[in-house]
């Protein structure tokens, strides 16, 4: 397996930079010191008991001891060697403590995720848990402190900002899972709600429902009936063509981005049952879309220790970890194989604070008046001076914004509360089947998730992970509402036995990509919070029905779907818009999108073609509705996560002339105009349409946090190639410059053997490791890397101080 490309450039390049920036000594030894160890034996009081890490040629690490609890100290130790900086990053974002360490740069996200005072929730959280749970975040704590200590030099990112890394806290690993809290949550903000609610103020009801429905043509939920189709209002309820003119928004393009940006954290997530094996064991695919950087968000781990209830006595767990908690997020434990997708449930809400016009250091709540918490957040900024930030805090969250009238809005958020966290997922290492699996899903203390899972006996099942999903009250819960009085708003929380839960479907296969997975009771109870449109779903649900039988390599063959299902009928429109043209550039596009490919790879020019014809025909058509709403409220954006194809192409297809824009004749002209667009701007570009392939704009760039901050030669060397990717939205194989699948795993428990596991970039994040980009290669161009880890290349061994 090859590693990244010029590498030993890439080591001179950075030495330079090291020394260029006046770190002491040579560059060369400043970089070695801080690459972790690899052999020999270090003596510590932090095991009870010889723990041994071993490491392939991928630089996958395998722990074997006598307890989990020595297991937690070594993977600290592990994870601060190889990740330290990144750990770093991930409890100061969700902290709101970035500017301490890069300056004045950093200061707005700290001041937007500052408000939530994520640090007090985790210290509240740490001290809530079980007597147990704290000795292992206790235990993983000290691993990452002596593993940090034990390097001989500070990791080298810390050279180059000239500070030095802070001791790790145990509530720190709270911090870390509050950070997936904001990074699966919309970044705590809920911006999508507010606009929602700016529509419904500037727009007619029936009209907001239209445009922001979901489309059945393309779901795949798991229960439940599909979305009725949309319904758009007649003239009588709203007319383009009777209605004043709307003042030009010189930024139209910007207002509508949201709708087009499909970029969600979210997954894929699907399972088989044994009968589908041919070994009678389930099996199950994941790949995790998040943001990609260097080194990669997940870490190659595999755990070994005893257990009475695994079947030969020791359990052996093989998947990824996360570096700053000692959990195995993703994996197998060869009875069990589990993976997630982000379940885009509505797990916050707004609500109004009516505060007493006599004294507006009160406001109103259920059972009369309360007093509002003021708490003055402390930001340090690095070479500046520190910031103040008020925070103005209700019972039912701090308050963030305000509402269409001028109301107060207090957030309401579920990673707010205490009880959100815990490290009950480690609990799934010892589930011996699906249904036991699907039992603890809802006591993690985690953002609420898809939890797929397949058993070693055949069985696959479904349901939510994460133990808050709220109980809900007298209001809309996609609007804000007045928790003031008795009985509404959150009530409490809903009970595991209410989670909504599919095991062993009868036709033998599950699926899950973001979408909506059930309707009716259950739909209410788990709320929207904006939905995948579905096409990529139903695409996996459409893979999966083509197959009979199944190999893990059938898995990773849908994983990598890159089939453009989605936009044919777009291009079909296309070709009918500019049949019979004498347009000779419009000619021109209608040829060089006749001959459809169906797929998103990275030399067609067909693919990026007829995808902005699709953008640009949304823009049309969504525009005089947008402008409307920003002309009452000027911060307005169209709502994210949440796609308005259902209702662009009703219009389109119906042609209603009360909903067209009076700037255009008729239907056709703004279809045709959309497509002149498309000619103009990207044939005007050196090479003109016919060198507009999709590789050009959707290559890679997944770069090291610093990078963009050190001299450009370094960079190039410092990040992974900028390789040109196949895939997209709306299709399995999503991929995006810096965002994709930070991992693909397909695995069938008890077969771990024949299992694969992908990931972007590799375990280390020194560029002097020899895995510092290991494995990335065969990510990119989809070549199966085994999930087991090969034969050891390195043994440290932890061994308790001697008596």
């Amino acid at each position: 397996m090859r590693v990244r490309r010029f590498r030993w450039w890439r080591i001179l390049l950075l030495l330079v930079a090291i020394l260029l920036l006046g770190a002491s000594g040579t560059g060369w030894y400043l970089l070695a010191g801080s690459r972790a160890r690899l052999d020999g034996h270090v003596a510590t009081g932090g095991v009870h008991a010889p723990v041994e890490i071993q490491r392939d040629a991928l630089g996958t690490v395998t722990l074997t001891g006598k307890s989990r609890g020595d297991l937690n100290f070594a993977l600290g130790y592990v994870h601060a060697q190889e990740r330290y900086f990144e750990m770093d990053l991930t409890r100061r974002v969700a902290a709101g403590e970035l500017a301490g360490l890069f300056g004045p740069a950093a200061l707005a996200t700290d001041l937007d995720h500052r408000r939530h005072r994520l640090r007090a929730v985790a210290e509240a959280a740490y001290a809530q848990l079980p007597p147990a749970q704290r000795q292992e975040l206790d235990r993983y704590r000290d691993g990452v402190n002596a593993g940090l200590a034990a390097l001989r030099v500070r990791p080298w990112e810390y050279l180059l900002l000239r500070t030095k890394p802070r001791p790790w806290r145990s509530e720190d690993t709270l911090l870390v899972v509050a950070a997936m809290y904001l990074d699966l949550n919309h970044d705590g903000r809920n911006t999508r709600e507010l606009r929602i609610a700016e529509m419904r103020a500037a727009l007619p009801g029936p009209l907001v429902d239209f445009l922001l429905a979901p489309d059945p043509e393309w779901e795949a939920p798991l229960q439940g009936p599909l979305s009725p189709q949309p319904v758009p209002p007649d003239a009588g309820t709203f007319d383009l063509r009777t209605l004043p003119a709307t003042k030009p928004v010189a930024d139209l393009a910007a207002v509508l981005a949201p709708s087009h940006d499909a970029r969600r954290p979210g997954s894929n997530s699907f399972a088989v049952a044994g009968a589908l094996t041919g070994t009678g064991a389930a099996m199950l695919a994941n790949d995790m879309h998040l943001a990609l950087r260097v080194p990669d968000i997940w870490f190659r781990t595999r755990l070994r220790y005893p257990d009475p209830t695994a079947p030969h006595g020791e359990r052996d767990v093989v998947g990824v970890s996360l570096p700053g908690t000692p959990a195995m997020v993703v994996g197998s434990n060869g009875q069990v194989a589990w993976g997630f997708t982000n379940s885009y449930g509505d797990w916050m809400d707004w609500v109004r604070v009516r505060r007493d016009p006599h004294d507006p250091s009160r406001y109103k709540v259920p059972d009369g008046w309360a007093l509002l918490q003021t708490h003055e957040e402390i930001i340090r900024v690095r070479g500046a001076a520190p910031r103040t930030l008020q925070v103005e805090d209700t019972r039912w969250g701090p308050i963030m914004a305000k509402d269409t009238d001028g109301t107060p809005l207090a957030l309401a958020w579920i990673a707010q509360q205490p009880r959100a966290y815990n490290l009950d997922l480690i609990q799934l290492e010892h589930a011996a089947s699906a249904a036991a699996a699907l039992d603890l899903a809802p006591t993690f203390g985690m953002p609420p998730q898809n939890i797929l899972v397949a058993d070693s006996a055949g069985h696959i099942g479904w349901t939510i992970a994460g133990n808050g999903i709220p109980l809900r009250n007298g209001q809309d819960p996609l609007l804000p509402a007045d928790w003031s009085q008795p009985g509404s708003g959150w009530t409490g929380w809903v009970a595991p036995a209410q989670y909504p839960r599919l095991l062993d479907p009868a036709d033998g296969r599950l699926w899950t990509a973001n979408n909506r997975t059930v309707g009716g009771a259950a739909l209410a109870l788990l709320g929207g919070g904006g939905h995948d449109l579905g096409a990529r779903a139903r695409q996996i649900r459409d893979d999966l029905f083509a197959h009979a039988d199944f190999t893990p390599g059938n898995l990773l063959d849908i994983q990598l779907d890159d089939r453009a299902v989605f936009l044919t009928r777009w291009q079909r429109l296309l070709q009918d818009t500019l049949a019979g043209t004498r347009d000779p550039a419009l000619r021109q596009l209608r040829e060089l999108t006749a001959g459809w490919r169906n797929r998103a790879d990275p030399d067609s020019v067909d693919y990026r073609l007829v995808r902005a014809f699709r953008s640009e025909v949304h823009d049309a058509v969504l525009a005089p509705f947008a402008s409307r709403v920003k002309a009452k409220y000027p911060d307005f954006a169209w709502p994210g996560l949440g796609d308005p194809e259902a209702a662009v192409w009703m219009l389109v297809q119906r042609q209603p002339g009360n909903l067209l824009d009076p700037e255009y004749a008729n239907w056709q002209a703004l279809v045709l105009d959309a497509a002149r667009r498309v000619s103009d701007t990207l044939g005007r570009q050196p090479g003109g349409l016919a060198a507009r392939s999709w590789g050009e704009i959707n290559h890679a760039e997944i770069e090291h946090p610093l990078s963009r901050a050190l001299p450009g030669f370094v960079k190039h060397f410092l990040d992974m190639p900028d390789d040109e990717l196949p895939g997209d939205d709306n299709m399995p194989r999503v991929a995006h410059p810096a965002f994709g699948a930070s991992e693909r795993l397909a695995v069938s428990p008890g077969h771990e053997a024949q299992g694969i596991l992908e990931m972007p970039g590799g375990q280390s994040d020194n560029p002097l490791s020899p895995w510092y980009g290991a494995g990335h290669e065969d990510w990119v161009h989809g070549r199966p890397t085994p999930l087991l880890p090969g034969p050891a290349q390195h043994t440290l061994m932890l061994e308790p101080v001697a008596p």
